[in-house]
């Protein structure tokens, strides 16, 4: 086998969109399959979640390659579009912007596209302040909308929690009754949950859930891990051991010689590095699990190799399997508070060197 492999686990997948379901089982499904699906490989993770009611994106070229790959299912678009072209090739490939911005009410109301645009959500600023229209703004722009002749009558209101990984912030509560409010004076089906308010609002679910990372079985919450949610982990990523050796007390390993031998230490190296998106950060702070037994990552991690100490697993060789993580002695969430960051990076970051290998699909 290639190796580092990601190997991505479909029925695991299947097994998490069933958890969603669970949570929330009165609401539509969009699954969030940006960033080539977190890093899990997105065409094979939209067929396995084929049972989903729509798909979002980030980016306009994200859904056209999905339909190039014959998805038919709707994809939103959530950075929506801001060129009368790019609403042309939208429209063309029967997909959906996000309308976030009043010049995109503005540019759709002086074009005329090849045909109207289906499936339509406007973003609303109910708190984050990232992207999104003013709640007292919203129905000024979906009047407009309608008479543009560009999108057809199939609207909903689209927001994004800031904070739904807090829970008990009374700002997820004053975000929820912003979108709460304009479904009652509108009408309109709101798409308000992410992952983390699946599983801890379901007050929040209303009529559309939009769950990313918990499909891909991480947990996002930092204080707690997938299994305390009935999630399986999507990802395991593995190496293989390509070298062992003997060290001296004092001798030291790798770049600048960040760490040193503080007795007679068996050393090996792993077959993976910053080049395949792991992280430096994780330099003398991850550990990786051998035959079953979990070993320390030394030195400055370089960018094909990492150096681990085997000095308490002598009976490792060369060729053996090393997990970086992915399965109950490893996870994921772990490794990402030793390179202080969130899991979204980890198996985002993950380069295109490492063999992406789908079981059960």
């Amino acid at each position: 086998m290639t190796f580092p492999t990601a190997t991505i686990s479909i029925s695991a997948l299947q097994h998490n969109f069933a958890r969603v379901k669970h949570y929330a089982p009165k609401s539509k499904v969009m699954s969030v399959i940006k960033a080539d699906a977190y890093g899990h490989g997105v065409i094979a993770v939209a067929e396995a979640l084929k049972q989903s009611d729509a798909f979002a994106v980030a980016r306009l070229s994200e859904a056209v390659s999905l339909r190039d790959h014959g998805v038919t299912l709707p994809i939103v678009i959530l950075e929506g579009v801001n060129t009368a072209d790019d609403f042309q090739l939208a429209a063309e490939f029967n997909l959906s912007p996000v309308i976030h911005l009043s010049s995109q009410v503005d540019l759709l109301s002086s074009i005329t596209l090849i045909q109207p645009l289906r499936f339509n959500w406007i973003m609303v600023d109910s708190g984050m302040h990232r992207l999104g229209i003013r709640p007292e703004d919203i129905e000024t722009a979906l009047s407009r909308l309608k008479v543009s002749g560009n999108m057809n009558d199939e609207f909903g209101l689209m927001s994004h929690f800031a904070n739904s990984d807090l829970v008990g912030d009374i700002r997820n509560q004053h975000q929820l009754e912003h979108m709460l409010s304009l479904k009652e004076k509108t009408g309109l089906p709101v798409c308000l949950s992410n992952s983390a308010a699946v599983l801890a609002y379901p007050e929040s679910h209303l009529d559309w859930v939009r769950p990313g990372l918990m499909l891909y079985g991480i947990s996002p919450f930092a204080e707690t891990t997938s299994a305390e949610h009935g999630l399986l982990p999507v990802m395991q990523l593995t190496t293989r051991l390509i070298s062992t050796y003997d060290l001296n007390t004092g001798e030291q390993v790798g770049y600048g010689g960040d760490w040193t031998a503080k007795q007679p230490s068996r050393i090996g190296v792993a077959s993976i590095g910053y080049g395949d998106g792991y992280s430096r950060h994780l330099s003398n702070q991850s550990e990786v699990v051998i035959q079953g037994q979990r070993c320390p990552v030394i030195g400055r991690i370089s960018m094909d190799t990492i150096c681990i100490n085997l000095t308490d697993c002598i009976q490792a060789n060369v060729g053996d399997e090393v997990l970086l993580w992915g399965r109950s002695e490893l996870m994921v969430e772990e490794i990402a508070n030793y390179a202080g960051t969130i899991p979204y990076e980890l198996v985002t970051v993950l380069s295109k060197r490492v063999n992406r290998d789908v079981k059960d699909g």
